[in-house]
């Protein structure tokens, strides 16, 4: 798939559940459904004095850091329609306003609302834009329910269209790539309270039904197509396997339920604490699909959508032409007695970011677990630790503050391995040191060009290191081994450090994967040629 000119496809935002006629009309009142919201926070500085940091929102920031344009000063669908066909920029952002048809503000017959139908208007938006801009695809965005739109679009609106449909994956001929925030792709679960489930899904209340397997299966199977899951078979958390491509869908996990309250008035409680608030962790994302977990809220002040962590997440997956993977291989947890479960603590950090895109630990009730395998089981199974994504550039990661340029792109992934102890189901605390990991270390990976004009890897794990992370130059070392015979893609092996040997076996190292993604076999030539690589 090539991309036209600079890749900068239209922008299309799908917003979330509104519940109630009220609250329809709160959101409808917004030129922008809320995607124009940012946030402030406050970190201290060297001094311990409040700095702020503010985040402008995920619109504007598309804005200023990749020249996209907002054209409409009115109805944006009248806009469209007035513009000539192919006249309109490619990189510009609208906003799929689904329920203006139904607040009682906008309209003398508001109607109830209908999935189904927000995903066919969505449709129509996306072939006006299409026809406007002359873009081949478009990228689409959504919150929370509004991933659940895209997904009813993709699965069900498309394949069914008698003119684009016909097959599963039809939906790639007019959709590139899809991110969602906090979405409840398997639907959501209230913690111990299945009548309440049950209520719900049989009363339809304020529409909430759409979180409920059966009304899930309705909208997200086609009607005209063979090869779609009957009910028995369905699963929400999974897309069809020869449908929209797993590998185009980005799914961002809120991790923090401490700072959001449903918009059905209900406490935290209902849904557990290992949520955002409103979706649980494991119903957050499409199995898969690469995925990041941050500790952002469902939505509010502390909301994952208004965040810089969701931002930095998009921005990569929107624009990125590389596809990094990061997984544990070679593990065999010894010599600790059957007793003892393993959690690895993760988190990963850019450098020029003053967040990182993706964290999992115990304190937010996802770390990575690590299984014992059998001493007898020669089959390695990796363990995933973290997925993003790099752009090929014409300028190197530049520091804002100096204007010195960075030299190479810089990626930390911490690692903190902590033991647990177990006696008939119980976890025991006899011999528990809290908060002390058995082993900790960060990997430090640098990717740059080497000689020959080819991307390179250069890593080496703190703990070696005699200064400062930021000022470790990997210059005049050999760039790690390139495992992959495949000149538009490399991947090395790390070995964890001495220290973690004995814990999680003498094989054990750190594999990254890097492939080019979206492009055609040319282009990926092309881009692993490319001698430079921007982070931000």
């Amino acid at each position: 798939m090539a991309y036209p000119g600079d890749g900068h496809l239209p922008v299309i935002y799908v917003r979330g559940f509104a519940g109630s006629g009220a609250s329809i009309n709160t959101a409808v009142a917004d030129p922008f459904y809320g995607f124009n919201e940012g946030s402030v926070q406050v970190r201290l500085d060297g001094s311990d004095r409040p700095a702020f940091h503010q985040f402008e929102s995920p619109l504007l920031r598309l804005m200023i850091d990749e020249g996209y344009q907002l054209l409409v000063h009115g109805d944006q669908g009248a806009y469209l329609r007035s513009q000539p066909a192919g006249s309109v920029p490619a990189a510009t952002i609208w906003v799929h306003r689904f329920y203006d048809e139904v607040a009682s503000t906008l309209t003398h017959d508001p109607g109830g609302f209908s999935l189904e139908r927000a995903a066919a208007s969505l449709l129509d938006l996306v072939r006006l834009v299409r026809l406007k801009t002359g873009a081949p695809r478009v990228f689409l965005v959504a919150h929370s329910m509004g991933g659940l739109i895209v997904r009813s679009l993709l699965q069900r609106i498309v394949p069914d269209d008698p003119e684009l449909g016909g097959s599963l994956d039809a939906a790639t001929s007019v959709v590139d790539r899809v991110f969602t925030y906090a979405t409840p792709h398997g639907g959501i679960e209230f913690a111990g309270f299945g009548l309440l489930e049950r209520l719900r899904d049989l009363t339809g209340v304020l529409g909430a039904d759409v979180f409920g397997p059966d009304r899930m299966f309705e909208y997200l199977t086609p009607r005209s197509v063979p090869g779609a899951p009957g009910r028995d078979a369905f699963d929400p958390t999974r897309m069809p396997t020869d449908g929209f491509p797993l590998d185009r869908v980005f799914c961002l996990v809120g991790t923090n339920s401490d700072d959001y309250t449903t918009a059905l008035g209900l406490a935290t409680q209902a849904v557990g604490p290992r949520s955002d608030g409103l979706v649980q962790i494991e119903n957050a994302y499409v199995r898969g699909t690469p995925r990041a977990l941050v500790h952002r809220s469902h939505s509010g002040r502390f909301g994952i959508v208004n965040s810089e962590e969701g931002y930095q997440n998009l921005r990569r997956f929107l624009f990125g032409t590389l596809s990094v993977e990061a997984s544990l291989v070679g593990l065999q947890p010894g010599h600790a007695s059957d007793d003892t479960s393993w959690q690895l603590e993760t988190s990963l950090s850019v450098r020029g970011l003053p967040v990182v895109l993706h964290e999992q630990s115990a304190a937010h009730l996802c770390p990575v677990r690590v299984e014992r395998r059998p001493r007898d089981d020669t089959v390695d199974t990796p363990v995933p630790l973290v997925s993003t994504f790099l752009s090929a550039a014409a300028a190197r990661p530049v520091d804002r503050a100096t204007g010195r340029q960075l030299g190479t792109l810089r990626h930390v992934l911490h690692l903190r391995l902590i033991s647990l102890r177990e006696s008939d189901g119980v976890l025991s605390f006899l011999d528990h040191l809290e908060q002390t990991a058995d082993w900790s270390d960060a990997l430090v990976v640098d990717v740059d060009a080497d000689a020959r004009g080819r991307f390179a890897t250069w890593a080496t794990w703190s703990s070696t290191i005699q200064s400062a992370i930021r000022d470790w130059d990997p210059a005049g070392s050999p760039a790690l081994e390139d495992l992959d015979d495949r000149p538009s893609s490399w991947r090395v092996r790390v070995p964890v450090p001495w220290a973690a040997r004995s814990l999680l076996g003498p094989d054990a190292a750190v594999e990254i994967v890097v492939t080019p993604r979206g492009t055609s076999d040319q282009e990926a030539a092309r881009v692993a040629r490319a001698p430079v690589l921007v982070g931000r």
